[in-house]
């Protein structure tokens, strides 16, 4: 069955379901109260960097399947299920979450909502806040009674948002009655075979975050390993390949490197240790406040080890950044390390010039303050520092010969653990990575 849907809030979340939508045979009708945004998208022109999105966006404007609106009225009058796409920042001065903009948005839905219809949040939101909004939509809709709500949190990686919605590896679905479960497998009916987990709204809620955080504590387990291993003497790569086959750790998110970033990981556990506190469940996740420091700390690192190949001072030293996302294939430089650390050494007096594949623009409206190249090449020239902060693959595979004809000192310092060391320093490279010798 094809269902007539909306989508509210065209960020990355909300483009990349509705187009996906779209694809899967509904009718899709997204909003956003930015108008310049919602012109541009019903151009086809997609304001954040998704591979294969755009083709997406385009075929489905072609088909007439998406369209795009800043009308509440209009949306609330088309759709039958009405997804929630919000982000949920965190608050400023604070850990917790700002849920302010999907508060806004049922606010400015509800009261047009006067048929029986089907609400699901998507965005990721501290435990009882769905439980909040059901009782605000039963309030304030002229339906009452007849606007369900169920809570479909997203699981997408950015860089591979159209893969994991097409084709995810499970579908969470919080929810109290059948016919809300009813239209949500029809929904997503034409994914074929996947797992369905249905639950109540807390556990929808919660699984996000914790899957989150467990994915930052894997990741902030190897960078603390990687601070002993530097005060031994030891290899932080070879432990992780060891742990690597034991098939209770696994070797995903066990890489060292700079740590994490981006829009979901650092913020999303600071937001669950907030909730834990609100609920008094505070000492449950007090680890997770060591795993946020094990990661900011890797930055500071990075900076010394680069102050280090500098000579010990940045001052008239050039120094090479190459990447400025927070992680490759994506131009999403929100709390992004590489960002940190070139800011940083620019503070310390060094020189910095930036490049990066895609983000680019959006690191100069963050730090206006950094040098921008357009190209590694360019970026490189005259450096006395190299440093690789994003695993761009077009990076991976520079040619540390070329490249050393450039700089001025052969200097290199892999963040992310992604080079060759025996290539770059066969090309007279002077390499170093945290964690290792």
């Amino acid at each position: 069955m094809r269902y007539r849907m909306t989508v509210i809030g065209s960020g990355y979340l909300g483009i990349t379901h509705a187009a996906c939508m779209a694809e899967l045979g509904h009718e899709v009708l997204a909003l956003d109260i930015d108008a310049d945004r919602i012109r541009r998208l019903g151009a086809g022109q997609l304001p954040i960097h998704e591979a294969g999105l755009e083709a997406l966006l385009r075929r489905g404007l072609d088909s007439g399947k998406l369209r795009f609106t800043t009308s509440y009225q209009e949306a609330a009058e088309f759709g039958d299920v009405h997804f929630l796409c919000l982000g949920t920042p965190q608050q400023q001065g604070a850990y917790a979450a700002d849920v302010s903009q999907l508060d806004a948005a049922v606010g400015a839905l509800a009261p047009h909502l006067g048929r029986e219809c089907l609400v699901v949040g998507k965005s990721t939101v501290p435990v009882g806040t769905a439980e909040r909004l059901a009782g605000a939509l039963r309030r304030l809709a002229p339906a009452g009674d007849r606007v369900d709500l169920a809570w479909n949190p997203e699981f997408l990686r950015e860089g591979f948002a159209v893969k994991d919605t097409l084709g995810p590896d499970r579908i969470v679905l919080g929810l109290r009655t059948a016919s809300a479960e009813k239209v949500l497998r029809e929904v997503y009916a034409p994914l074929g075979d996947v797992p369905f987990v249905v639950t109540d709204f807390a556990t929808a809620e919660l699984v996000k975050v914790a899957a989150n955080s467990f994915l930052a504590t894997k990741i902030s387990y190897i960078n603390a390993m990687a601070e002993v291993c530097e005060a031994a003497g030891a290899d932080v790569v070879r432990l992780a390949e060891a742990l690597s086959y034991d098939d209770r750790i696994g070797g995903r998110f066990l890489r060292p490197g700079l740590g994490f970033g981006g829009g979901c990981l650092p913020k999303d556990i600071r937001a669950f240790m907030a909730r834990a506190d609100e609920l008094g469940a505070g000492p449950a996740l007090s680890f997770l406040r060591e795993v946020d420091a094990v990661n900011l700390r890797r930055r500071d690192r990075t900076v010394d080890l680069a102050r280090d190949l500098a000579g010990g001072s940045f001052a008239g030293r050039r120094v090479t950044v190459l990447g400025a996302a927070f992680k490759p294939d994506s131009d999403d430089i929100r709390d992004s390390p590489a960002l940190h650390v070139a800011a940083e050494i620019q503070r310390q007096g060094g020189r910095v010039s930036v490049y990066d594949p895609v983000a680019l623009d959006n690191a100069r409206k963050a730090c206006p303050e950094l040098s921008y190249a357009t190209s590694a090449t360019e970026a490189a020239r005259g450096a006395h520092v190299l440093l690789l902060l994003t695993e761009w693959r077009e990076f991976v595979r520079l040619d540390p010969a070329e490249l050393g004809a450039v700089v001025a000192v052969r200097h290199v310092l892999d963040g992310r653990h992604a080079l060759d060391p025996a290539r770059w320093r066969q090309a007279g490279w002077r390499y170093r990575a945290p964690g290792r010798p």
